[in-house]
């Protein structure tokens, strides 16, 4: 494998220990209007009562214009407004206002929002890296819940995309790296969040995006620090070789939203029953599921994808699917959800929901395809699957999604397997698997369970599970589950950065730093693979190319699967 070439390039923010620059980027002659213009709105919001830049609307009757004003009103949204102490304003930006869907509140809300006229406004708040999400009624004029996500960045808006496109493209280091000044309209990915290491962006601290140029067989990140309106670094990453996008992509986007974003959907089949939707950010949601009747698992669901393309510079994507009117980042689904046979052996065990999800240009480079599928058993186990087929913007990336599972029983406890026994976990905390991780004489890693010991045991995926994985290495986490939306049971934000090796992975942030017992309680299982992709030939792994068959491009995909399976303790 090449060895992925890139230039480094470190501005005083990198190299200097000087103190803190102010939240208001400093003015510079040469800069361009466009800075001028967006310097000079973040002084007026800092200069106001509420230092809060807001969404324009086409006019003051759009309800989102009422559903951001009432927001904004809220002493509860406020609160971060200002420092506590120094009474110092915090620079606040209303990222989103978008309509309720079903996904965007927790599971069994009832009719709460059942007349239409609610609206989830999303706010981001650059001093703290926080963000706060709030549902309004309209009709009511009243706020009914707000949630704070601590370091956890929303969907990047669009105005924040282009301007991070023309920030990336009048770059002198960009120019220098990629030989002229890219044309913009080619930019790729410049919604979707990154890292770099020993920069703020690190650990997000700073939003931070990578508009991206393909060039040749290479692609040139642009790492843009939004908190400080610059581009503080480049990389290159190999692509390989790549002939055409294999087609136009087709969206349904009215029939999804409507059909499958807007509503959720019953599902009785081989004695489950459960309802499913497509939600805003997560990923297709299996929620209210059951078997022969009896309560399994509250909510399942994909919550974020990392992707890294360095171990050292730290630096890739935080990725996110749904519904394709939302977000500027999200990999977007391109197919209503599938209801498919499970077949082993020629024999039906089972059945499969399946949900795809493609870029634009998919399979050439820097376009992403993934793959959701939960497969339910006859026999009562389940296995939710993701997956990527490849190519991405690099052929060194790990990619890291991360699944949640909120399970149903209120008085269940946690064990993994150790030392020839099960071991109960009295608070929430994590767990890794690696070469020596210690499985039972079933090869079980771990059980969920009641005291009567009534539950499922957790199959770990170490490649024996289907033919297209080579094992998880994965992260899991057990929390105890808070079911007010604020840890996942609507729709979240992203929740970890894209680019750490160690267990920083997201979910910790619902347990440190004081965990919670959890035992003979609800519990939430965080399940977070870590897959290598690989390009070389005969090996290919989370990887795709287009190439010529019958004189036409077809995309030849060579996919990997994670997961682990979960069977009944009988």
């Amino acid at each position: 494998m090449q060895k992925v070439l890139f230039l480094l390039v470190f501005s005083a923010l990198l190299m200097s220990c000087k103190a803190e620059q102010s939240i208001l980027p400093i003015a510079n002659a040469a800069e361009p209007e466009y800075i001028k213009i967006r310097r000079d709105a973040i002084a007026t919001a800092l200069a106001s009562s509420q230092p809060i830049l807001k969404l324009s609307f086409p006019n003051a009757s759009d309800p989102r214009a009422l559903a951001q004003q009432l927001a904004i009103a809220d002493a509860r949204v406020q609160k971060y407004f200002f420092d506590e102490t120094t009474k110092s304003p915090f620079l606040n930006e209303v990222f989103g206002v978008y309509a309720v869907r079903p996904t965007d509140l927790p599971p069994n809300s009832g009719g709460l929002c059942a007349d239409g006229s609610c609206y989830r406004v999303e706010i981001y708040n650059y001093a703290l890296n926080l963000t706060t999400i709030a549902m309004v009624n309209n009709h009511q004029k009243q706020v009914l819940m707000v949630n704070y996500f601590k370091q956890q960045q929303p969907d990047i808006p669009p105005h924040l995309a282009q301007l991070a496109l023309s920030i990336a493209a009048d770059s002198p280091e960009v120019q220098a790296e990629y030989g002229a000044k890219p044309d913009t309209s080619n930019g790729l990915m410049p919604a979707t969040k990154t890292a770099l290491n020993r920069s703020r962006c690190e650990r997000s601290l700073h939003l931070c995006v990578a508009p991206t140029f393909v060039k040749a067989d290479k692609a040139l990140w642009a790492i843009v620090d939004l908190t400080l309106l610059k581009t503080i670094g480049v990389r290159w990453t190999n692509v390989g070789t790549t002939g055409e996008r294999v087609s136009e992509r087709k969206l349904q986007n009215e029939k999804i939203m409507s059909c499958y974003c807007d509503k959720e959907l019953k599902l009785d089949k081989d004695d489950w029953q459960m309802q499913y939707s497509l939600t805003r950010s997560d990923g297709l949601r299996v929620s209210q599921i059951r078997y022969k009747g009896m309560p399994v698992v509250t909510d399942l669901k994909m919550v974020d994808w990392h992707v890294s393309y360095s171990a050292t510079d730290g630096f890739g994507y935080s990725d996110a699917i749904g519904c394709p009117e939302f977000s500027e980042a999200a990999v977007v689904a391109i197919s209503a959800p599938q209801v498919l046979p499970l077949v082993d052996n020629a024999d039906t065990v089972g059945f499969v929901i399946e949900q795809t999800y493609s870029s634009e240009g998919w399979p050439t480079p820097c376009n992403y395809n993934y793959l959701q599928r939960f497969e339910f058993y006859k026999d009562g186990s389940f296995r939710p699957i993701i997956a990527s087929i490849g190519r991405g913007c690099g052929n060194n990336g790990t990619y890291r999604p991360v699944t949640r599972i909120a399970w149903a029983n209120s008085e269940t406890s946690f064990y993994e397997w150790n030392e020839g026994n099960w071991q109960a976990w009295q608070q929430e905390k994590w767990s890794q698997q690696n070469d020596i991780t210690a499985f039972s004489p079933e090869k079980y890693w771990a059980k969920i369970a009641t005291q009567q010991q009534q539950g499922y045991y957790m199959v770990p995926n170490i490649g024996q599970l289907d033919n297209y994985s080579r094992g998880d290495q994965a992260y899991i986490y057990v929390t105890k589950h808070h079911p007010n939306g604020g840890e996942g049971d609507g729709d979240l934000p992203t929740i970890g950065p894209c680019c750490n090796t160690d267990y920083h992975q997201g979910p910790e942030k619902f347990i440190e730093p004081t965990p919670e017992p959890i035992t003979n309680t609800e519990l939430v299982l965080w399940y977070v693979a870590q897959i290598k992709n690989d390009d070389t030939k005969g090996k290919e792994y989370c990887w795709a190319e287009s190439v010529i068959e019958n004189g036409i491009y077809v995309a030849k995909i060579y996919p990997c699967y994670s997961g682990p399976k979960f069977v009944p303790i009988r």
